[in-house]
């Protein structure tokens, strides 16, 4: 963890919001949001990317852009996948604040107000983490758990850092760090773990705060676990390569 630095205040925060046969919850999720920061006075618009949807997804985002003006829907023309409509998310906002969240209810919108008067403090990240004092899980599988804390565990070590839910995919990060982290190369849900790594390799300021997450009530999860082993192996070596072998060239000026 690092210090914070006296900045000029955000203007405007961006919820970028990967989203693909999410009909059952995505009217919900768009409004909760809407109304939080609303209520606690936080600039916003919100970037929902439709990443191939084959459902309804669409057509409802459509409607509630009629009445949520700070609602951005958009679709990801390219190839699909849960990191490149992120990535498309963010070449689509115009924010110079970032925070990713899920579709599916399961970050609390909160939170969200939570890491921007952080990213107000002067971090250019803010990590957030269920499993630190304050933060919980409600109804998570038991599988998961126990793969998601050796992966973490796995990371913690090998990069020497006190993060402990990298994989995490709620976090939220300055317009600046985004540019400072490019080219963004995962394709999928391993964009989670580059993202926050890069920014931290890259000499990026960074906090944690505590966050909730609850299960979804309808759909189903995109996450095969099966399917991201290597790829998140994958993503932690390039990453550590670049931390101990590149010399300090991307680092952060």
């Amino acid at each position: 963890m690092s210090v914070a630095v006296k900045r000029k205040p955000l203007n405007l925060l961006s919820v970028i919001i990967p989203a693909r046969d999410e009909e059952g919850c995505i009217a919900s999720t768009v409004e909760h949001l809407h109304l939080e920061l609303s209520l606690q006075n936080v600039p916003h618009e919100i970037v929902v990317v439709d990443d191939g949807s084959s459902d309804r997804t669409w057509e409802i985002l459509s409607g509630l852009r009629e009445r949520i003006p700070q609602l951005a829907p958009t679709q990801n023309t390219g190839l699909h996948g849960f990191g490149r409509a992120i990535i498309w998310g963010l070449s689509q906002s115009s924010g110079d604040a970032v925070v990713i969240m899920m579709a599916d209810e399961s970050d609390d919108c909160r939170d969200v107000v939570r890491y921007w008067q952080l990213l107000n403090e002067g971090w250019d990240c803010v990590f957030g983490s269920r499993f630190i004092r304050g933060g919980g899980t409600i109804d998570y599988p038991a599988l998961k758990y126990v793969l998601n804390r050796m992966a973490n565990l796995f990371i913690k070590v090998i990069f020497r850092i006190s993060l402990n839910d990298t994989t995490n995919a709620f976090k939220a990060y300055r317009k600046e760090v985004i540019d400072g982290c490019q080219p963004l190369i995962a394709p999928h849900f391993n964009l989670l773990v580059e993202l926050p790594l890069k920014a931290i390799v890259r000499g990026f300021t960074w906090t944690t705060m505590p966050i909730t997450w609850k299960n979804r009530r309808s759909g189903e999860s995109k996450l095969k676990i099966k399917e991201m082993g290597s790829r998140y192996f994958f993503i932690c070596c390039y990453v550590w390569l670049e931390k101990y072998f590149s010399r300090g060239d991307y680092q952060k000026k």
